[in-house]
């Protein structure tokens, strides 16, 4: 999800509306779905544990091996050659978190 809180801008017909929400109750809402895409992509990314997933290894950070699935979900494994190779490896999932899944 892309959350952006509304901001008016000079010229548009949203800027004459009635009922402007102010700002803190947009900074609330915001918050709240921020909260929520958290939630939702480390649910997301759980549903993968134990299921073997295709990764384009792209580069090595801090000890780890990190590149993306098909669908674009960051996959990391501990520093070890064969995932140096930039080529697709198929590996196993061992752990769902919210921005990641850890992998053998």
């Amino acid at each position: 999800m892309h959350i952006f809180k509304y901001s008016p801008r000079k010229g548009t017909k949203a800027v004459q509306m009635e009922y402007q929400i102010d700002a803190k109750t947009k900074e609330e809402r915001s918050q709240k779905l921020i909260q929520l895409s958290n939630q939702n992509q480390e649910e997301y990314n759980k549903k993968y544990e134990g299921k073997q997933v295709e990764v384009l290894f792209e580069e090595e950070k801090d000890g780890y091996c990190q590149g993306h699935t098909k669908n674009y979900i960051l996959v990391k494994c501990k520093k070890d050659e064969k995932y140096m190779s930039s080529k697709i490896i198929k590996t196993i999932c061992i752990k769902g978190y919210k921005d990641f899944i850890l992998a053998e």
